[in-house]
């Protein structure tokens, strides 16, 4: 940043100078002059006004000019100015200034007030600052007062002021009528010359015009700077960069293709939050951003150099530098141009992939782009294949497993059945209930039929022995029979524990028949699933070779290239103008 010169406003008026008196040519009447009525005023700009003529001391008015031509009348006319000049008060300063103004000048004296005196008659202001400037700076031959303002005191100031009064005429001029041949002698007038203010002022303008000249000159060495820097760093790269892309790139062809992965059929939503988003493009979110990452992988460029060639492509001269892949290109070098030619990105509102592959030849890319879709089929259907194995593979599993169990269990309750003989112990107990309840009945019977016997007054004896051996033969049937039920031996078991083990057998195989039923239907809610896990790609946009280049985009590539180094280079600027600042602060 330049800071802007700050100078002192001044109030400029028209300057009244005093114009020379005109020469008198021979033949020329008295009273010939062409007066315009504004006298003396000078109405030409400070630019191309005269300068004023130094004054001289034949010239300059002085009580010198006005004393006789003897010696002593000199003399006498020195020492009455010596004399004014003392009354005037002058401080000693003042006095010291003028003795070193009239060394400086040369001018000989015999006391200070007479180098006040001298240099008055030179026209030598001895109290102006730029006279003191002169004395302490670089010689100067004549001197040219730039300030307006003196250190005077009021007495001296209002005399310097105070116009010099004007030559009289000769006394022996005679007036002569305007058709007189008479010729007059010719006299110079005296010129008056400007007071300080005056020439201050002049002065004062003319320092204002060079201010106004240097500040225009430095503006438009600057304007060159920039003018300079801008073609050096802006128009000059912008000029090379328009220059390569219309002249030298190889032109690049596009090939443009999309593609989704969808679900082979709707997931059950269950209350969970993939149901939600079942049948939107969320539910393939993974799959795709998986595919896209895959795409853009050393890998899949690995195999496309393997398949088809892509290091082969741009190693081919017909390729410019800028792009030509070197013939001992690395694999992290190919890797570098295939992220720049194969670009791949993912929408995530529509769930689309878009793939752009470019390429010298549009045949090529084509070709390109049909492979990197394939190699993303068959990454889909990796990814799918895993997660249904791995659900089948559990279900396969537990189904197993329930079968072995079933079979063990039906193959302990044949063991024991086998062991004890014995069917089924429900059937086993229900053969000696129905036993025991035969037995049971008779013997009540037989019992009525004793009690009607010993209830005759006299019973008959030979019938009731008969009939008590049949009722104790009963009763230890029947004691027999229940204690077969519950009660074992050491060579039979009890018909209990027979029960108890056949009815743990039992259950045993009903559990694992209840198993093995959840088993198959948690198998086929797992192929069922599996089936539903399948993705697969749906191609919306076929890869169709361009007939014209896509690349490079001259205009837009130049445009682009201008703007950043645009920026380049205010910002560079702006961080030294910002430094300078601070530094000089």
């Amino acid at each position: 940043m330049i800071s802007k010169p700050k100078a002192v406003r001044y109030h400029i008026r028209r300057v009244e100078r005093p114009l020379a008196a005109p020469a008198v040519e021979e033949g020329a009447a008295l009273f010939d002059n062409h007066e315009d009525g504004f006298g003396a005023m000078d109405f030409r700009p400070a630019e191309t006004a005269p300068p004023p003529e130094p004054q001289t001391a034949e010239s300059s008015p002085s009580p010198v000019q006005d004393a006789p031509a003897g010696s002593s009348a000199r003399d006498e006319a020195i020492a009455a100015a010596n004399a004014a000049i003392a009354a005037e008060g002058l401080t000693g300063r003042q006095m010291r200034r003028a003795r070193l103004i009239a060394q400086r000048h040369n001018i000989e004296f015999a006391s200070d007030f007479d180098a006040v005196r001298q240099l008055r008659e030179a026209g030598i202001d001895p109290f102006s600052r730029s006279s003191l400037l002169g004395v302490v700076g670089a010689p100067q031959d004549v001197e040219q007062p730039t300030e307006a303002k003196t250190d005077m005191p009021p007495k001296q100031e209002a005399a310097a002021q105070t116009p010099a009064p004007e030559a009289k005429p000769d006394s022996t001029a005679i007036a002569r009528l305007p058709g007189d041949s008479v010729h007059l002698p010719q006299r110079s007038k005296p010129i008056n010359p400007p007071s300080v203010e005056k020439r201050a002022e002049v002065n004062q303008a003319a320092e204002i015009q060079r201010m106004q000249q240097d500040i225009a000159r430095r503006r438009r060495r600057r304007l060159a700077l920039l003018g300079a820097r801008l073609f050096a760093f802006v128009l000059a790269p912008t000029f090379v960069a328009g220059w390569y892309f219309y002249m030298m790139a190889t032109p690049m062809y596009s090939t443009r293709s999309e593609f989704v992965i969808q679900q082979a059929g709707p997931a059950s939503s269950g209350g969970t939050m993939g149901g939600l988003f079942s049948g939107t493009g969320f539910a393939t979110s993974q799959d795709s951003i998986a595919v896209q990452g895959y795409l853009q992988s050393r890998e899949a460029m690995a195999r496309l150099e393997a398949d088809i060639g892509f290091s082969e492509h741009f190693q081919s001269p017909e390729i410019d530098a800028f792009q030509r892949l070197a013939p001992d290109a690395t694999l992290e070098a190919a890797y570098k141009k295939y992220k720049k030619f194969v670009k791949i990105s993912y929408d995530t509102t529509e769930g689309l992939v878009r793939m752009d592959v470019v390429a010298a030849d549009p045949a090529v890319a084509a070709e390109w782009s049909r492979q990197l879709i394939s190699y993303a089929e068959e990454q889909v259907d990796h990814l799918t294949q895993r997660l249904r194995a791995d659900q089948m593979r559990d279900a396969q599993e537990g189904y197993e497993k329930a079968q072995a169990s079933l079979s063990e269990s039906q193959r302990r309750l044949i063991e024991l059945q086998e062991k004890f003989k014995i069917l089924s112990s429900e059937t086993e107990i229900g053969l000696l209930t129905s036993q025991i309840s035969s037995l049971e009945t008779q013997l009540t019977q037989e019992r009525l039929s004793l009690a009607e016997m010993e209830a005759n007054p006299e019973p008959n004896q030979a019938r009731m022995e008969p009939l008590k051996r049949r009722i104790a033969v009963m009763e230890a049937e029947v004691a027999e029979l229940r204690k077969r039920m519950t009660v074992g031996s050491d060579s039979e078991v009890s018909l209990a524990e027979i029960q108890g083990e056949l009815l743990v057998a039992q259950a045993d195989l009903q559990t694992r028949q209840l198993l093995l039923a959840q088993a198959l239907q948690s198998m086929e809610t797992s192929r069922v699933e599996a089936n539903r896990q399948v993705r697969y790609l749906s191609l919306s946009v076929s890869p169709v070779p361009p007939d014209e280049p896509t690349y490079p985009r001259a205009f837009e590539n130049t445009l682009v290239t201008m703007l950043i180094m645009l920026g380049i280079y205010l910002m560079i600027s702006m961080t030294a103008s910002i430094l300078r600042e601070q530094v000089s602060a």
